[in-house]
């Protein structure tokens, strides 16, 4: 019967108030067994010490805490950690965290696998098994904050939702997420430390626009040449590169936030004048800058690593027209803890 309780984080504080009243309590219980599975992360009833034993025995009966788990963890040579995660129903994710001098950034997944087809990503090899919950985002956070104390002595600075999936094909949770990572009732992070990166929705970009989200946007352009982008990201046959500028339009004029284009370089795929050109007309057309993403290798012989000197022409071109640009060396990659390797290898 365990999986017939409700997860009791699906209850907003208003829910929580109105369960405690119904069954004969005070409205306040709510406001303290919230601030536990919120504030303090609690996993467990048990943990919730100011409220009385045979409350937490009705919690019990009533709700479960659908939380995640470390599996397993590995540190690379460069000091980045990566998580495997797993879920209340068994299935894993995976989540990174990034150490730098200055700062240390959580990279989290929003779906067990992927909605997409990337054809050089590891994650989009495995099929979409389900979206995660608000809770299971929020606790890969919580986990990396942890290990950000433990390891390097200092709270997380900055999150990206770059992990397994496509964030905004998981919309509510992840905004839900993200309310409660900003909350002053969660972990009353800056939503200007946050950024959600997505492969390119239009109709979803202006969605959040128009919600008036205040932390940053990431797009893995890769190519501004239709033909290699539908290419190397098949399902952006649907969603042209003119609706994909017109959404970016959009997002820059209701929030004011510049756009982040991650674009990877490949040998013989996007390294060419013809790329670089292309690239420079679409990033005139939208407030942004560059980052030029080192490949990671996944085991194939079609995508390759770009020369040296194709990633100089890059980023020649970008700064004579005035784009912000630089490149993104990866992290991680011994223990595949790369942009485009996660892929539940454990």
């Amino acid at each position: 019967m365990e999986n017939l309780k409700k997860d009791i984080r699906s209850l907003t504080k208003a829910e929580l108030r109105d369960f405690f009243v119904a069954n004969g309590d005070k409205a306040f219980r709510g406001n303290q067994v919230y601030e536990w599975l919120w504030s303090k992360a609690s996993h467990s009833f048990e943990d919730m010490t100011n409220v009385s034993k045979e409350t937490r025995a009705m919690l019990e009966d009533s709700f479960v805490i659908n939380h995640i788990k470390v599996d397993t963890m590995q540190r690379s040579e460069d000091g980045t950690v990566k998580n495997a995660v797993r879920l209340h129903d068994g299935l894993v994710v995976e989540s990174v965290l990034i150490p730098t001098t200055t700062r240390t950034t959580a990279c989290v997944s929003s779906q067990v696998g992927c909605s997409l087809d990337c054809n050089f990503c590891a994650t989009a090899r495995l099929k979409r098994m389900r979206n995660l919950e608000p809770g299971e985002i929020y606790d890969q956070v919580v986990a990396i904050d942890r290990e950000s104390r433990l390891y390097y002595n200092r709270p997380l600075s900055n999150i990206v939702f770059m992990g397994m999936g496509e964030p905004l094909m998981n919309y509510n949770n992840v905004m839900k997420a993200i309310d409660m990572i900003t909350s002053e009732e969660g972990l009353g992070m800056s939503p200007k430390r946050i950024t959600v990166s997505t492969s390119g929705i239009p109709k979803m970009i202006k969605k959040m626009a128009d919600d008036e989200v205040k932390f940053k946007l990431a797009v893995s352009l890769h190519s501004a040449i239709e033909e290699t982008r539908n290419r190397i990201m098949p399902f952006t046959v649907n969603f042209q590169l003119p609706e994909l500028r017109d959404s970016l339009i959009h997002w820059y004029q209701k929030t004011k936030s510049k756009i982040t284009f991650e674009y990877v370089v490949w040998g013989g795929i996007n390294d060419d004048k013809a790329s670089i050109d292309a690239l420079v007309k679409f990033c005139k057309q939208v407030p942004c800058k560059v980052n030029l993403i080192e490949y990671n290798p996944i085991d194939d012989g079609e995508f390759q690593q770009a020369s040296e000197e194709a990633i100089r022409n890059y980023i020649n071109a970008l700064e004579h027209n005035d784009i912000v640009a630089k490149v993104r060396r990866s992290r991680g990659k011994d223990i595949d803890a790369a942009c485009g390797q996660l892929a539940n290898k454990s």
